[in-house]
């Protein structure tokens, strides 16, 4: 199924303001998909006045102001004179799009120069970058790796561990005990974003729930495990079930994940397969379901309706993500992490680290910000018994 237009339009202008400038051709070849494409996005986004658009290239809007700048002279922040800090993210990861421009905004403020690398979707690809930004000069590290199983977290440890400058992961929670355990680090608190969506759906009286959730980055995880912990507690919650939410959900070396959790006696369980969510709905009678994320649960929606199943009527939806939840047929119920938040939190750690104090070298940080929920149209209140079968 296509990508939805708008998360495509938010993609290109992501790398437009990453970047300043951008030829079409490139645009095209990173988001794999045709050129003709790009051009009528370009053209649609340059109409609303959200990039400038020149022959064959992409602008951000910034550069209207001053069309021909001169190079800024280095200038003296708290971080005092040096090299870049190196940002490194995933391609094609709108999510963590919004967490480097809140990170961007920061150092920008405090004229410290940006160097953006942008991960290829193959696993090991972020070292090399790294490699690459410390040869020239960077003198800070903010990274969120893909990690798309917890062996890819494992064999990159070592070598984050020691790359020699102020690192900060962004939006990742390094497993206990391992050698990234003593890494600064800013997240969201999933825990506490699967509370609001299960909390959400109980207060409206549903009582048997399904997660269709991915299993393929260290956000996706975290919010499996706190669903089954928190279904499992819940007395409410008389049957939940964990299945995956898109075919291509599971990392390619086809680790699953053993931390879920398999429920405390009630009727909960994990299922390791993709599977058609409708039947799955019908089988367990659930009148609720979390949905992770966003496009999948757009997908996810418009296939219940395929089949019968109409939200919010029969089946109250909360997704998780909200980059792009409010822009279905039926603007989805989310879960939404404060993205650009992470990334100015993790700025300011890396600040303190790079301005010479004596407490720059203090003890290693963790900080996680709270997620929100935005309530819109995809979830109501039970209006049959909850024992009933979806019909």
């Amino acid at each position: 199924m296509r990508e939805p237009v708008e998360l495509r339009r938010q993609r290109i202008l992501a790398v437009v303001r990453s970047r300043g400038a951008v030829k079409v051709t490139a645009l095209a070849e990173e988001l794999d998909v045709s050129v003709v494409t790009v051009r009528r996005d370009v053209e649609e986004l340059a109409r609303t006045g959200r990039l400038r658009r020149g022959h064959g290239v992409a602008r951000s809007t910034a550069l209207a102001q001053d069309p021909a700048p001169a190079p800024a002279a280095p200038r003296l922040d708290a971080a005092g004179e040096g090299g870049p800090v190196a940002l490194v993210v995933p391609e094609r990861h709108s999510y963590l799009y919004e967490t480097l421009h809140g990170a961007r905004s920061v150092l920008d403020e405090h004229g410290i120069r940006v160097a953006l690398h942008i991960a290829p979707q193959a696993r090991g690809t972020e070292r090399p970058l790294v490699e690459q930004a410390l040869a020239g000069g960077a003198r800070g590290l903010l990274i969120a790796p893909r990690w798309r199983s917890a062996a890819w977290e494992e064999s990159d440890s070592e070598w984050l561990a020691d790359v020699g400058v102020p690192t900060v992961l962004m939006e990742r929670r390094p497993r206990p005990g391992s050698a990234l355990h003593a890494l600064d680090s800013v997240c969201s608190d999933h825990w506490y974003g699967v509370h609001l969506a299960v909390d959400h759906l109980v207060s409206l009286g549903h009582r048997r729930i399904v997660l269709a959730a991915r299993n393929d980055s260290p956000t996706a995880r975290s919010i499996r495990a706190a669903f089954a912990e928190i279904a499992a507690a819940r007395p409410e919650v008389e049957d939940w079930h964990v299945v995956l939410s898109s075919p291509d959900a599971v990392a390619s070396d086809g680790w699953y994940g053993a931390d879920d959790g398999e429920g405390d006696g009630k009727a909960g369980e994990v299922t390791g397969a993709a599977v058609d969510l409708a039947a799955v709905l019908r089988e367990r009678r659930a009148t609720g379901a979390v949905l992770h994320g966003d496009v999948d649960a757009l997908m996810l929606v418009q296939r219940l309706s395929e089949s019968g199943v109409r939200v919010p009527e029969d089946c109250s939806v909360v997704a998780y993500d909200d980059v792009v939840a409010a822009l279905g047929t039926t603007p989805l119920t989310a879960v939404s992490p404060p993205k650009a938040e992470i990334g100015r939190a993790a700025a300011e750690l890396m600040l303190y680290r790079l301005g010479g104090s004596a407490g720059a070298e203090g003890p290693v940080r963790r900080t996680e910000l709270l997620p929100e929920l935005k309530v819109r149209g995809s979830a109501r209140a039970v209006g049959i018994p909850p024992h009933d079968p979806i019909v």
